[in-house]
């Protein structure tokens, strides 16, 4: 029962890929062969965003990296193959983008919201950053959302979504993003 409401609110998770193998991955066509079943709005060498097919809000973009990265709990130097540094970089990159993208919508800052679901609780093993413009379109929605602040020397709660900002201030110091408090 637990698990058919944790699938409806985030919807079926997709299969793990053997090896890092990118093939099977849903959102990797967006940039190489499935590209016509995608609603591109904004597109550069490193990253490309397009409309959620599900939305959850009345604006509602996925923005990805078109290097296969797995997921933000993979997001560390050992997992990426990159220096610390140019990973805060990527992050903080794709925040850029999402007020960029929010921008041509001209959607207030107050009525903004971006981050990461953590695994086990995301259906699209691809890193991808929510770019959302509120309100949710159901009450419902929002549940799938949760921004928990931090206590002590904790940046976050314990959740399965984290807040962009969240997600930089943990990445700078050296952590892994976890659903557990970090």
């Amino acid at each position: 029962m637990f698990q058919k409401l944790i699938h409806w609110i985030i919807g079926k998770p997709q299969p793990t890929h053997q090896l890092g193998n990118s093939q099977s991955c849903i959102f990797c066509g967006a940039y190489s062969t499935n590209r016509s079943d995608f609603d591109i709005v904004w597109e550069d060498q490193e990253f490309v965003a397009f409309r959620d097919i599900r939305p959850s809000a009345q604006q509602h973009i996925q923005l990805i990296p078109k290097t296969h990265i797995e997921s933000i709990r993979k997001l560390s130097q050992k997992d990426v193959k990159m220096p610390k540094y140019l990973i805060w970089i990527q992050v903080r990159r794709m925040e850029e983008i999402g007020h960029s993208i929010l921008d041509t919508f001209n959607v207030p800052v107050s009525k903004r919201k971006m981050g990461f679901h953590i695994p086990p609780f995301n259906s699209v093993l691809h890193l991808h950053l929510h770019v959302q413009l509120l309100p949710y379109i159901s009450p419902i929605y929002r549940l799938k959302y949760p921004v928990v602040r931090g206590f002590g020397g904790y940046e976050k709660g314990f959740s399965w979504f984290a807040e962009i900002g969240q997600v930089i201030r943990i990445l700078e110091k050296g952590h892994r993003v976890t659903v557990a408090p970090c």
